[in-house]
């Protein structure tokens, strides 16, 4: 299982980056009719995902992380919501493929977020997150307190149960 010394180091925190890369991107792109409130909060929402993974990696407690990573994953949230309400619009057809990235990056990092949340949980009586130099070890070692990083080989679970619902599809 691959430890972390740096959120930087995290698949999903690069995920992240990569999601609110490919946002601004987009929203430097002149040509795209998107009101300035809509990028404003595409914007902030796009960068608080990887923003948020850094400041759970951070904390002492897995239940901090944990409530950092779901702020995280609610933010990767409003993305997907965001996407999904412009995403037909005709003029914004020339970037569709565009946008469906953005959203699948979003998406990709929710599943990342809810393996690592559920881990943290699984773990939740291991208390608080030491770190490496309080327990004595030297700061070049690459293992984390247990429980509180992703683990980053196991796949990602299948999409939710009703996404492919007869519900669920208007939604989207």
């Amino acid at each position: 299982m691959p430890m972390y010394q740096k959120f930087e180091d995290l698949p999903v925190w690069q995920e992240a980056a990569r999601l609110y890369q490919q946002a601004l991107d987009l929203l430097a792109e002149s040509g795209v009719a998107l009101s300035p409130g809509f990028r404003h909060q595409l914007d902030r929402a796009a960068l608080s995902v990887s923003n948020n993974i850094a400041a759970g990696f951070e904390q002492a407690t897995t239940r901090e992380t944990a409530e950092f990573l779901a702020l995280a994953r609610s933010s990767g949230g409003e993305v997907r919501s965001m996407i999904a309400v412009v995403q037909d619009l005709p003029k914004l057809k020339p970037h569709r493929e565009r946008l469906q990235a953005i959203r699948a990056l979003a998406d990709s990092c929710a599943r990342q977020l809810v393996l690592w949340i559920r881990s943290l949980d699984a773990s939740s009586g291991q208390g608080k997150q030491v770190p490496a130099a309080d327990r004595g070890e030297n700061h070049s070692t690459p293992e984390p307190p247990a429980g509180n990083r992703p683990n980053a080989s196991r796949p990602l679970p299948p999409k939710p149960p009703m996404h492919d619902s007869t519900k669920a599809r208007p939604a989207r």
